[in-house]
């Protein structure tokens, strides 16, 4: 007789005695939710500054907006990236000074320039000629910089075609924008979310020096590189530690630039709240769809539309617990909506424990990035991911 075990490596993402806390904390709690631990993401700062010292941290809001991780990061001494005058009216609400606030959607609307403006913000980033000359008319003398088109290669999320554009286009934004008033101050770009491949920074860094020496020949001195976001969250698949992100990264500028390097700005968001997190699910229903069916489909009550999304393509795989003891067998995860499309895993088997039964909970890990943000209003009436702090 086989001897039934934990099909989960439990111990690689929480201790049993912080796992123990969780279970208690959500005893009475209806599923499903998220918890967030305040304290994991405070380090995750601290380890941060520690390893990249030499970076101004602006964390990307759209990945966990919640006022108490704001208020967490706001009182680190953090500064902050917004996509909309939503976000930064809440981080105005929440008393963050605009002077610690950068407006990083290359598509917005004229009105929304304006308002950002008028509230204090005054540093913008920019791919297209249209914005351009948005932010000449309605953000004058503002601080500009201009997000590089990159390849997402190696990136879990991958972020390409939609945001910046080809070094020559620009290039011409660059020389425009102080025609038009503005101080082009610098350069941005984004390798891809939960990017495995550290070599894409050097490509991207490589492209930011050959602009800094190209538009320096037209008097124009650049004075600061975004790297964006791309750093590691503890999923599945695991990445590098961030110290060998922050070392190969320091590596790659410093030969490009030299001891004396531009002003650096890094735009975290999962890397600094996706390990905070846990979502606690309930199993709905077990079933196959015949009788010789290989694979039992798990539906649970958290889907696509009820805050994870990134399993779109099945490119986000987060761990995932049921505390039972059992001999492995692997299934398809699904969601609990009327859509055929809220399948989570089908490609990419689960194994949970054969003891495993509707009703039992499963406890999704590192789930504090861009799960409660992403659930939908109320698609099919479920209300949107609830969440509470540990």
């Amino acid at each position: 007789m086989r001897k039934e075990h934990y099909v989960f490596p439990l111990e690689d993402f929480a201790s049993r005695d912080d796992f123990n806390r969780i279970k208690k904390f959500s005893r009475d709690k209806e599923t499903p939710f998220l918890t967030v631990d305040l304290k994991k993401i405070e380090q995750s700062y601290d380890d941060l500054v520690e390893h990249m010292p030499f970076a101004k941290i602006h964390y990307a809001v759209k990945a966990n907006p919640m006022d108490e991780v704001v208020l967490a990061l706001k009182n680190k001494g953090s500064n902050f990236d917004v996509a909309t005058v939503y976000e930064l009216d809440q981080l105005l609400r929440l008393g963050v000074e605009p002077e610690r606030i950068s407006y990083g959607n290359t598509i917005k609307k004229e009105k929304d320039i304006e308002y950002a403006y008028e509230k204090g913000v005054r540093l913008y980033v920019t791919d297209s000629d249209s914005d351009l000359k948005k932010l000449a008319r309605k953000a004058p003398g503002s601080r500009v910089f201009f997000r590089i088109l990159t390849e997402s290669d190696g990136a879990d999320w991958p972020l390409s075609k939609k945001f910046g554009s080809h070094p020559d286009l620009i290039y011409k934004l660059i020389l425009k924008a102080e025609k038009l008033g503005l101080e082009p101050y610098g350069l941005s770009f984004h390798v891809g979310s939960q990017q495995r491949d550290i070599g894409q920074w050097d490509n991207a860094i490589s492209k930011c020096k050959y602009l800094f020496e190209a538009v320096a020949e037209k008097g124009i001195q650049l004075k600061m590189i975004n790297l964006g976001g791309g750093f590691p969250a503890k999923y599945q698949a695991q990445a590098h530690e961030l110290e060998t992100y922050a070392g190969e990264i320091r590596r790659f500028l410093h030969e490009d630039f030299g001891e004396e390097l531009p002003e650096i700005i890094i735009e975290p968001g999962r890397s600094l709240v996706a390990n905070a997190g846990i979502i606690v699910s309930e199993v709905v229903m077990i079933s196959k769809k015949a009788r010789f069916n290989q694979y039992k489909w798990v539906y649970l009550d958290i889907g696509k539309f009820g805050g994870l999304i990134e399993t779109l393509d099945e490119c986000i795989k987060y761990p995932i617990f049921c505390d039972k003891k059992g001999c492995a067998e692997e299934v398809i995860l699904a969601g609990p909506t009327c859509d055929s499309m809220d399948i989570l895993y089908e490609h990419h088997k689960y194994s949970f424990p054969h003891t495993m039964r509707e009703g039992n909970r499963v406890y999704i890990f590192t789930t504090g990035a861009y799960t409660q943000s992403y659930s939908s209003v109320c698609f099919n009436g479920f209300p949107p991911l609830k969440a509470y702090l540990l």
